[in-house]
């Protein structure tokens, strides 16, 4: 098979020619080091975009991962539930690297796995219909249930006729944080219960659970 040239061609007023790309680049933190302070500058201009709380969470958890006080703490500026809404999103969306790794472990052979417990708590996946009895639909295995649950989350926070827009929230689509966050629960305790090993790898590199924690019980009761 002949080799693809890693000389692009381009055509330009009539003539053809080429531009050498390199076969890698070097990735920095630089990229995306972008200052948080610079970000609340303009206020009026900036948080009108549609992703300028996004950017301005995940710059502060960039500069000071492990303090979620400040990671957490309510802006004057920005909408209380805009903000709650973006916390959320996030924690789903890092919450996919705890199940990457509890996949390995977090196996349905596994008799603490079998089922979706947190020590002797066990919980029924809301993705199925009502319960059942084992011996003729058996329940969610501990993975499946937490895939399922943050399949759900997503599925709901990127709802457009519940959440039509990112810069303001309608009043009655807040009822559907705390549930969120209810599941989302479930997803920390398990790993802390059956897989303190990897639970506590992650929470010293992310410090998520902490954050997911101050979020719901300190700045929002």
């Amino acid at each position: 098979m002949r080799k693809a040239n890693p000389a692009m061609a381009y055509q330009k007023k009539g003539k053809i020619k080429t531009k050498q790309y390199q076969p890698s680049i070097r990735i920095t933190q630089d990229w995306c080091a972008w200052d948080s302070e610079t970000l609340v500058a303009d206020a009026d201009d900036q948080l009108e975009s549609p992703l300028a709380v996004l950017t301005l969470i995940q710059a502060n958890i960039r500069k000071s991962p492990a303090d979620v006080s400040f990671i957490v703490r309510l802006p004057e500026d920005i909408d209380e539930s805009v903000w709650l809404f973006e916390h959320l999103r996030l924690v789903c969306l890092q919450l996919n690297h705890l199940v990457a790794l509890l996949l390995p472990e977090c196996i349905p052979s596994v008799e603490e796995c079998r089922e979706m417990k947190a020590g002797e708590w066990q919980y029924l996946c809301a993705a199925h219909s009502s319960p059942q009895p084992l011996k003729e639909y058996p329940q969610c295995s501990a993975i499946d249930y937490i895939i399922h649950t943050l399949d759900g989350a997503g599925a709901l926070l990127n709802n457009t006729k519940l959440f039509p827009s990112r810069v303001t929230i309608p009043l009655a689509s807040k009822k559907h944080f705390s549930a969120i966050a209810r599941r989302l629960y479930r997803v920390f305790a398990h790993a802390w219960f059956h897989h303190r090993v990897i639970f506590d790898e992650f929470e010293n590199e992310t410090s998520l659970y902490r954050r997911f924690f101050a979020l719901c019980t300190v700045e929002f009761k």
